[in-house]
């Protein structure tokens, strides 16, 4: 007859007992849980630096492009002044395409935020568990002196 042959420690983890066995997967559950968390926040950090430095990036380029708009709007002034046109006129164009641009995102922004709507099901999710929550009686509580200590909510 021939015998299997198991590693070393195949056969240990045979030897132990279930509270060891229960023991050491409860351990070994929590080191996984803590190793996933702190992987999960390093991800994050790295994700709010990149996020933090895009953001930047687009504030200066709102800046620069906020502070253009007047220099560019005279430029285009005197250029429709160059093609014949009083001065006071070639102002009024541009300014009123200013308008007109700021009138038309308007409009857009409007249509687009009358489509945002609350989070319903997150909201009935919120509600339904606080409603299986009201009927959940706590439970007794046992004290050294082995009497029942009941918590009202």
């Amino acid at each position: 007859m021939s015998s299997v042959h198991r590693p070393a420690a195949e056969t240990a983890a045979d030897n132990r007992s279930l509270g060891q066995l229960v023991s050491s997967a409860t351990a070994d559950l929590s080191a996984l849980v803590h190793d996933e968390i702190a992987l999960a926040k390093a991800e994050l950090r790295q994700d709010a630096k990149r996020g933090a430095a895009g953001g930047g990036a687009i504030a200066v380029a709102g800046v620069l492009a906020l502070f253009s708009l007047p220099v560019l709007s005279f430029a285009a002034a005197y250029g429709i002044h160059n093609l014949g046109l009083g001065l006071a006129w070639s102002f009024l164009i541009v300014g009123g395409a200013h308008l007109l641009i700021a009138a038309v995102l308007g409009l857009f922004a409007k249509s687009k935020l009358s489509k945002v709507r609350p989070p319903e099901r997150s909201i009935g999710a919120g509600r339904q568990t606080v409603a299986t929550l009201k009927g959940v009686k706590p439970h007794p509580r046992h004290t050294s002196g082995d009497r029942a200590v009941s918590v009202k909510v």
